[in-house]
């Protein structure tokens, strides 16, 4: 049984209608901060939204607790870099396969076996720290193995929002979700400072694990009207080589992703040199590292919740470069400063305008799409972000490790500094090309 094979419909969006809330009124102060939370209206969206905020709060306990552990096995800002994109290669190799399968498959079932998968890694991660067995080596194959997960996860993840809230709500929805994964950057790094610094790291890794067992509940109460499952007369590799196409063939989706590659590689590449700047340049320790990356978090809510405020503005554009240019000038500053509360400040800025950067395009990117080949297109989002994240995470730890960390913080704000540009100039150049016909697309 397939959840939906037509969730564009608000409608008949596979919800039962009594799930699905009135829309707030369009006049006044609380109707505006009711549109900003517009999907939560939606009862499948609540369980979801519910069961995320839950589940990434340990997911961004282990992420902090994970990099100090790292750093502290090796001393190595190289080794550093190169685990933390270990986690990114297998995503490179079967994202396009994920994102095929996310279209063929009941996309919750899809969820329930990626986050029972995690739980499993984090609880190992945990008895073997707690064991006082753990080498980086092991890391680095735990962190492999996660990533594999994550190819099928972020798909169907990104491709199940739209079936849960339909294409009314998506916008708000996607700016949501950012809200709650930086909501759980703010309060998940905050707790892990402290788990870190007061017990060790696999206290962290082992709430991580309890914390899926949140959106795996949410899954499971969920409720849908039953579909038959859509028959496709090509096989998984057919359906992957036709969402290549596509995206090769839809100029918009296509000059998203490259500017989505220039950011992963250059502009988010700091966050893996924060161990660096906390201990070594800041001399703040792991409760220092945890406030720096609670500061970013921060600053990517208020530009999540901004962005979900939004609604129908017709110049997202506006939006997206503007964020691109606060970014670079909070991380020329960060660089530059060896006092933690103005590190933090910038760090805040760094988030705010980072966020408007992936939920803006992740946005345009979805609603430009047909929804049969929302998968896969995902898919391919997945793949740039899985090849360019290890790719920026090598060259931070390798600059770091034969420069310093703030030349490397620098050389990768001068990089997205000038993709953005290059971005804004030809801007119009995108926006005036029609989106092609899917099926002449797919079979050119």
């Amino acid at each position: 049984m397939r959840l939906n094979s037509d969730p564009g419909n608000v409608n008949d969006n596979g919800l039962p209608p009594s799930d699905r809330l009135p829309r707030a009124d369009s006049r006044g102060a609380p109707a505006q901060l009711l549109r900003t939370f517009a999907a939560l209206r939606h009862r499948n969206y609540r369980l979801f939204f519910a069961g995320q905020l839950v589940s990434l709060i340990g997911t961004w306990m282990q992420q902090m607790a994970l990099a100090w552990l790292v750093y502290q096995l090796t001393n190595s800002p190289l080794l550093l870099g190169l685990i933390s994109g270990i986690g990114s290669l297998p995503m490179a190799f079967f994202s396009l396969i994920g994102g095929a399968v996310a279209d063929r498959v009941n996309k919750r079932r899809i969820l329930l076996t990626t986050q029972s998968v995690a739980m499993v890694l984090a609880f190992a991660l945990a008895a073997m720290t707690g064991a006082g067995w753990i080498r980086a080596w092991h890391v680095a194959v735990l962190t492999a193995f996660s990533g594999t997960m994550m190819a099928f996860d972020m798909p169907a993840r990104q491709a199940f929002v739209v079936e849960m809230v339909g294409k009314e709500d998506l916008m708000n929805a996607i700016a949501l979700n950012s809200s709650i994964f930086n909501s759980a950057r703010i309060l998940g790094p905050a707790i892990a400072g402290v788990l870190v610094a007061t017990f060790g790291p696999a206290w962290c890794f082992f709430i991580n694990g309890l914390s899926f067992l949140a959106v795996l509940v949410g899954l499971l109460l969920m409720r849908f009207v039953p579909r038959e499952l859509e028959r496709r007369p090509r096989g998984v590799v057919g359906d992957t080589l036709d969402g290549l196409r596509y995206v090769r063939s839809n100029r918009l989706v296509l000059g998203l992703a490259a500017l989505l590659a220039v950011f992963q590689m250059f502009g988010y590449s700091y966050n893996v040199l924060m161990p660096i700047f906390a201990r070594d340049i800041l001399r703040a320790g792991p409760q220092g590292l945890g406030l720096l990356m609670a500061s970013g978090a921060a600053g990517a809510l208020v530009g999540a919740l901004l962005v979900a405020s939004l609604g129908s503005y017709p110049h997202r554009e506006r939006v997206l470069f503007a964020g691109g240019f606060v970014l670079v000038g909070a991380l020329v500053a960060f660089a530059l400063s060896h006092a933690l509360h103005l590190s933090m400040a910038m760090l805040a800025l760094a988030g705010l305008g980072g966020v408007s950067v992936m939920s803006v395009a992740n946005t345009m990117i979805q609603t430009s799409v047909p929804d049969h080949m929302r998968g896969r297109v995902m898919g391919v989002w997945a793949l740039v972000f899985a090849s360019s994240a290890p790719l920026g995470s090598l060259q931070a730890g390798t600059l770091a490790q034969y420069l310093t960390a703030p030349v490397a913080v620098l050389i990768g704000a001068a990089l997205t500094l000038g993709g953005t540009t290059a971005a804004m100039f030809g801007w119009r150049r995108f926006r005036k090309a029609r989106p092609p016909d899917p099926e002449s697309a797919c079979s050119g």
